[in-house]
């Protein structure tokens, strides 16, 4: 069942622990970079940027993003493994989406890569519609698998630890997801590579 929302300002969603979203950041080259971002819930909610990303470059520069949410597993995987550019700030497939200002609340570095926290303040929401929720346990093993996949060139992080993971995030896709899921997680080999290590 699908239905329309509305508009306003405030949070379009309740957030609860770390939401995973995606972000679209105004560039340079006046398209909008899409990428990523895990919400922690809180008053203000906060992200983390990782090193010197599009997002971290975006953020500085406009000082607000539009974070959106999806139930699209491929564009997820496009968007925080690959380099996904967009003419308007939201994408099609956005369920819901907000405006957000963004304040450099922290920075430090943590495993030889500098992370900044940014406090992100809604401006104005739009949910574009509204369904059922199901569980799918393969759209699930996508998303964490993007975490995984994310970190494999992250000297903090133990490589084979995560090539196991993806491996079993793979069996899991296979056994529980549908076309979608098996085609975005095909992406993810295509992107990373990881499953040449095998």
């Amino acid at each position: 069942m699908t239905g329309e929302g509305s508009e306003g300002e405030g949070w379009p969603v309740e957030l609860d622990g770390v939401t995973e979203s995606l972000v679209a950041t105004y560039g340079p080259n006046g398209r909008w970079n899409l990428a990523a971002l895990g919400l922690f819930a809180g008053d203000p909610v906060t992200a983390t940027t990782w090193g010197n990303t599009r997002t971290r470059r975006n953020f500085e520069r406009e000082d607000e993003g539009v974070v959106q949410f999806t139930r699209d597993p491929r564009l997820f995987v496009e968007a925080a493994l690959g380099i996904t550019e967009l003419d308007e700030p939201v994408d099609d497939a956005a369920d819901a989406w907000v405006r957000v200002a963004v304040d450099r609340i922290g920075t430090d570095e943590r495993g030889g890569t500098r992370r900044e926290t940014w406090a992100l303040t809604p401006v104005e929401s739009e949910v574009r519609r509204e369904t059922v929720p199901t569980t799918n346990r393969g759209y699930f093993a996508v998303i964490d698998a993007t975490v995984a996949a994310s970190r494999l060139d992250v000297p903090e992080y133990d490589r084979e630890t995560l090539l196991s993971r993806l491996s079993y995030y793979e069996s899991v896709v296979g056994r529980c997801g549908g076309e979608r899921e098996r085609s975005a997680f095909a992406r993810i080999g295509e992107l990373t590579g990881w499953n040449d290590e095998r």
